[in-house]
């Protein structure tokens, strides 16, 4: 049994992805996967049902937890307070309340110029990123409030770096990081940890990327300074489960920078 045994996880974009050796291919699966093994009850949003039943069927056959699927969509013209509100509200039907919130799920057009960028492409990241955290941030509050809990944001190198092509992106990761040092102020006083990631991982995209056009993948994707690329469950998904450890309570508004599993805080 580990430590977060009787409490429960909202993750957004938790559909299982795996790589070619079987282990987590996604940044969210490595998460919910390192959530299981402590104990977690998890619940798990994304688009794709079928990817998060897939990821329900695995945590629960190999980690003995209960995971609850639900299919959502944050995206522009829908009332995406209401999709929140129904998640949180299945989620504490199931479980009785929610202990961590973790703001994993995000779309965007990357590779787009900011010069070509449309309204559409641009959309697509706001709501999806920075309209999903706020929308699961005000839905979750009182629950987290009463549970002492805390917040995982991510945010991106993209922001902290101005990539080429991922103006939406990078905005909407920016968005996440100044909501998520305005959240660490006001929720403080409940008890509240909030902090944000910044991940760079190896994930079943990125090897598929690498497969399918391998000129393209050496000329635009660089191998970290420590030498490898993270993995979404040992650097990325065991960081998250820290930060909802009791002793991390001192490292609220913190911004973790994680390359290659190296933890840096600008």
């Amino acid at each position: 049994m580990g430590f977060l045994t009787g409490k429960t996880l909202l993750l957004t974009g938790g559909g299982r992805a795996v790589l070619s050796d079987g282990r987590a291919g996604s940044i969210g699966y490595g998460i919910a996967t390192a959530y299981a093994k402590e104990g977690a009850n998890i619940v798990i949003t994304g688009r794709n049902l079928q990817k998060l039943q897939e990821a329900k069927e695995e945590l629960e056959r190999l980690y003995g937890v209960k995971v609850l699927p639900v299919q959502a969509d944050m995206a522009a013209g829908t009332d995406n307070a209401a999709t929140a509100a129904e998640v949180v509200k299945q989620a504490v039907a199931e479980f009785g309340g929610i202990d961590v919130l973790i703001n994993c799920a995000q779309a965007s057009a990357s590779g787009v110029t900011l010069a070509d960028h449309t309204t559409e492409q641009f959309d697509l990241a706001i709501y999806s990123g920075l309209y999903a955290a706020f929308y699961y941030m005000q839905a979750c509050y009182p629950y987290l409030a009463k549970a002492k809990g805390s917040v995982v944001n991510f945010a991106s190198g993209a922001g902290l770096f101005g990539n080429f092509g991922q103006c939406a992106y990078a905005a909407a990761k920016e968005g996440i990081r100044g909501l998520s040092r305005v959240a660490a102020t006001e929720w403080s006083k409940d008890g509240i940890n909030v902090n944000v990631v910044c991940p760079l991982a190896w994930t079943a995209q990125l090897e598929n990327f690498q497969k399918a056009y391998p000129e393209a993948f050496a000329q635009n994707v660089h191998t970290p300074p420590m030498g490898f690329f993270g993995d979404p469950e040992e650097h990325i998904g065991r960081v998250c489960v820290q930060l909802a450890h009791p002793d991390f309570k001192y490292m609220t508004g913190e911004t973790l920078t994680l390359e290659g599993g190296l933890g840096m805080r600008p």
